[in-house]
């Protein structure tokens, strides 16, 4: 548990009774993030099967940020610790490990989000910082992030392989949340090409983001990293999200 600024940043291992509010705050996830199968079926089950992998932050008596993550085993046949599938596939084997009592050798990130009205204050870091040293205290020597980079949605067309080694003057990323990563201590590994998978009807989509989704082909939509697909012969769209593999190792 870390005090700075009136702003108290700990497990919920630590404080289980902020479990129940996690999700009192303004984000900016867009609508169909949250439509991805394995997230909806798991992610809120995460903050009680993995108490001591998740982080949360407060201010006074209210929670201003939050940020999940799980351990898996890495080392079994088929599996690798940074995986093509990258979020989706990482949440199913923290699960299904659990489930079935196997060791766990690493640790991934699912996300970090800060309260709206509490972004620019350099909350993201200290909530990362949080996030490793939880996983260090359970013994592990790594945690692996599946990025969703913040820029990316401005560059839809860009392969996330190319964008990943966009850098600054200074050497570090031009991407501002892969910068976050790096300056703590992270390092780029690669892209997850199919990290989640979002797909539904036309009318679900136009649901989501209000667009029409009348013609077929590749269709740019805000927030998404790469174009949605659209088959209206089939009357199916699909979106399949590119993340980037970013590992932090915690020991020494």
């Amino acid at each position: 548990m870390t005090h700075s600024n009136d702003i108290v940043i700990s497990t919920l291992a630590e404080r289980p009774e902020l479990a129940a509010r996690i999700y009192e705050m303004s984000d900016n996830w867009p609508e169909f993030i949250a439509r991805d199968l394995i997230g909806y079926a798991l992610l809120a089950r995460v903050p009680e099967e993995f108490p001591q992998y998740c982080v949360v932050a407060t201010e006074g008596d209210r929670v201003i940020a939050r940020g999940f993550s799980v351990p898996f085993n890495a080392t079994l046949d088929g599996r690798e610790e940074m995986p093509d599938r990258g979020w989706d596939q990482v949440l199913a084997w923290a699960f299904d490990d659990a489930r079935r009592g196997r060791p766990v050798t690493t640790a991934s990130a699912l996300e970090i989000t800060v309260d709206l009205d509490h972004l620019g204050r350099g909350l993201s870091y200290r909530m990362l910082a949080a996030m490793r040293a939880a996983v260090g205290r359970q013994g592990l020597d790594a945690l692996v992030a599946p990025v969703r980079p913040t820029a990316k949605h401005l560059r839809p067309r860009l392969p996330m392989a190319e964008y990943l080694r966009e850098v600054r003057d200074d050497g570090l990323p031009a991407d501002p949340w892969l910068r976050v990563h790096v300056k703590a201590g992270g390092t780029i590994v690669k892209a997850a090409a199919a990290s989640m998978t979002v797909s539904g009807t036309s009318a679900e989509w136009r649901r989501w983001t209000g667009l029409p989704f009348d013609r077929d082909g590749e269709i740019e939509v805000p927030a998404a990293l790469v174009p949605v697909h659209c088959d209206t012969r089939h009357d199916r769209v699909s979106y399949v999200e590119p993340n980037v593999w970013v590992r932090h190792p915690l020991h020494a």
